[in-house]
């Protein structure tokens, strides 16, 4: 994790994933369409947030709580995954490979 105040963190959720963050942090999300010289993306769907020990739970997510993020790189590509089918005595063979498309952002300020 990255730097700012450690007591304060989010977990933010995204097409399908959570995350645990904190101010200064790095995270590769999907990869989304944006507006052109998009610098900002803001997650608004904050499962929690906890200040200094304080948390708020949301139920499913906390009211007005917000956390914005700047895009460092607009496309990163994962780490790449082979796919190898076969059928036994049959002499079918075929080997591929994926790599995923993301978007590296940084957590400037988490807004409750």
């Amino acid at each position: 994790m990255g730097g700012g105040n450690k007591s304060m963190y989010a977990v933010i959720e995204d097409s399908g994933q959570q995350f645990r963050v904190c101010e200064g942090d790095v995270l590769d999300v999907d990869l989304r369409e944006l507006a052109d010289n998009a610098k900002k993306v803001t997650f608004d769907h904050v499962l929690l947030v906890s200040d200094e020990g304080n948390v708020k739970v949301g139920t499913p997510v906390v009211a007005g709580a917000k956390v914005d993020a700047e895009i460092i790189a607009p496309e990163v590509k994962g780490e790449k995954v082979h796919i190898f089918h076969w059928r036994r005595r049959k002499g079918s063979r075929t080997k591929t490979g994926h790599r995923q498309k993301y978007l590296r952002v940084k957590i400037t300020k988490i807004k409750t």
